[in-house]
C-alpha cells in the first residue's frame, strides 16, 4: 500500500478516518490559538520504514507515538514532567515545566527503542519500535495483559518519544496527541498514532496551513483543522 498517492485533497472527518484505515497519512492543524502547527499522522499499526522516511523528509519535526490514556495507565507510564519532579532535587526542579507557553500540559512521557533495534534512529528501527508498540497496545485494547510484552520488547531511553493523551481527550485538551487518538478510535483502529510536526525550511518556522494544504493536494492527502472535530 502506498502512503503517497495522487489526487485531490480530502477535507471531511469521514474521509480522514477512511484514509487512516488505509494506512495513509492525514494532516492535522491544531488552530491559530494554539501551536498553529500542522502534524502528519499515520496509524501506528500500519507504520513501515517508508512512512518514517516520509515524515523525516517531508515533515521534519519530532516523530512521536501518541497513546491513549488508558494504555499509558495500564503500562504504568507517567508524564515526563512528573517523572522529572520525582527524580530531580532542589533547584534542578526549576527546569521542569508543567505547562507549555500556550497553556497546555505537555503530553511527553518516556522515550523507547524496540530491543531488536541497533541505534534506534534509522527508518527501519523507528518503524519497528512504533509498529511493535502498536501490537502491545492492541493486546491491552483486547483486555489482555501487555505489560510483560512491553517490558520484554522495549528499552528506555530510546529514539521514539511516547505521548500520553488526556483522559477525556478533546473535552480536556485539544492537542495533536488527543486529536490523533480521537481519530484512531473513531476509525476503530488501535489507539496508537505516529505524529510529526511539519516544518518549513524556508522560514525556519512551522509550515503554514496554506503550504500544508498545497502539500496535501500534491500528494492526495487529507488535511483537517481542529475546528472540524467535535469535543465529545
Amino acid at each position: 500500500m502506498s502512503d503517497m498517492v495522487t489526487g485531490s485533497s480530502l477535507y471531511s472527518v469521514e474521509e480522514a478516518i477512511d484514509a487512516l484505515r488505509q494506512g495513509r497519512f492525514v494532516l492535522l492543524h491544531d488552530g491559530k490559538d494554539r501551536e498553529d502547527e500542522v502534524d502528519m499522522l499515520v496509524a501506528a499499526q500500519f507504520v513501515t520504514p517508508r512512512h518514517i522516511a516520509t515524515m523525516r523528509r517531508d515533515a521534519g519535526g519530532l516523530i512521536c507515538l501518541a497513546l491513549g490514556h488508558d494504555t499509558a495507565s495500564r503500562l504504568g507510564l507517567l508524564y515526563m514532567h512528573d517523572l522529572l519532579m520525582l527524580a530531580l532535587d532542589g533547584k534542578l526542579r526549576d527546569v521542569v515545566s508543567a505547562h507549555s507557553p500556550y497553556g497546555d500540559k505537555p503530553s511527553f512521557s518516556i522515550t523507547i527503542n524496540h530491543r531488536d533495534t541497533y541505534t534506534g534512529i534509522t527508518d527501519r528501527d523507528r518503524a519497528l519500535t512504533i509498529s511493535g508498540m502498536a501490537r502491545v497496545v492492541e493486546r491491552l485494547s483486547r483486555g489482555e495483559d501487555g505489560v510483560a510484552e512491553f517490558i520484554a520488547s522495549f528499552r528506555s531511553p530510546g529514539h521514539v518519544p511516547l505521548l500520553i493523551a488526556a483522559k477525556n481527550l478533546l473535552r480536556e485538551r485539544r492537542g495533536h496527541t488527543e486529536m490523533a487518538i480521537y481519530l484512531a478510535e473513531k476509525a476503530g483502529l488501535i489507539p496508537a498514532v505516529a505524529i510529526c510536526e511539519m516544518l518549513d525550511s524556508s522560514t525556519h518556522m512551522a509550515l503554514s496551513f496554506e503550504k500544508a494544504r498545497r502539500y496535501a493536494e500534491r500528494h492526495g492527502l487529507c488535511i483537517l483543522d481542529a475546528s472540524m472535530l467535535a469535543a465529545e
